[in-house]
């Protein structure tokens, strides 16, 4: 199932299955932004919505989230965050028949190549687009984060949860805090210190990964 929402001036479109531990594997996660050609948005959301439902699932395909800017270049710009079991699943369903139909049906669509960039771990905070920032500005930008919500949270509740055991307490506080950082603090954080994260990278790829 696809669901669409709005936040921040993205429209969304979320599928996922689960992953379980017992795989084994080193899941893979990637960023890719394309651009459609004027007067060809909703020929392009169409297809990549279509594309999303077909292949999820398929060689090893866990997770995609398509995300369509309502403010940048006036809607034409899409991003998708693509994830994997493995990198051997991932090279497989970048060289699938599949994904090159999807190619050839929205290669009119398109402007330009797609630039397809790795994610790692908490980049997925910080990366909307436009390439990842050092993970030293992401290490600082999570610290102010994660300390004022710890601190909130534990001096808000300290009289409340006093009676429970410390690992008890330890873990309201943290759940109170993922929550924080989730929904709240980092998507925040990272809109009021976007000019400073922002950074060229050199790990980007042109129409497939490079495995």
């Amino acid at each position: 199932m696809i669901c669409k929402s709005s936040l921040s001036g993205v429209q969304t479109h979320m599928a996922n299955t689960s992953i379980t531990s017992s795989q084994g594997h080193s899941a893979v996660h990637w960023a890719i932004k394309l651009t459609a050609k004027a007067g060809k948005e909703a020929e392009l959301e169409s297809a990549l919505e279509r594309f999303v439902q077909r292949s999820l699932g398929e060689h090893g395909a866990v997770g995609v989230h398509l995300f369509r800017s309502t403010t940048e270049t006036g809607g034409r710009d899409f991003f998708l965050h693509r994830s994997f079991l493995s990198k051997e699943h991932s090279r497989q369903f970048y060289e699938s028949e599949m994904y090159r139909q999807y190619q050839a049906e929205t290669d009119d669509l398109i402007e330009g190549d797609a630039v397809i960039r790795p994610l790692h771990g908490f980049e997925a905070f910080f990366h909307r687009g436009c390439g990842t920032p050092p993970r030293w500005k992401m290490a600082i930008v999570t610290w102010l984060g994660v300390f004022p919500a710890v601190l909130f949270w534990s001096w808000l509740l300290s009289t409340h949860l006093s009676r429970l055991h410390p690992v008890a307490v330890t873990a309201v506080v943290t759940i109170l805090v993922v929550v924080s950082l989730t929904w709240a603090i980092m998507p925040r954080l990272h809109g009021v210190l976007r000019p400073w994260l922002n950074t060229a990278v050199d790990d980007a790829c042109l129409r497939v990964p490079q495995h």
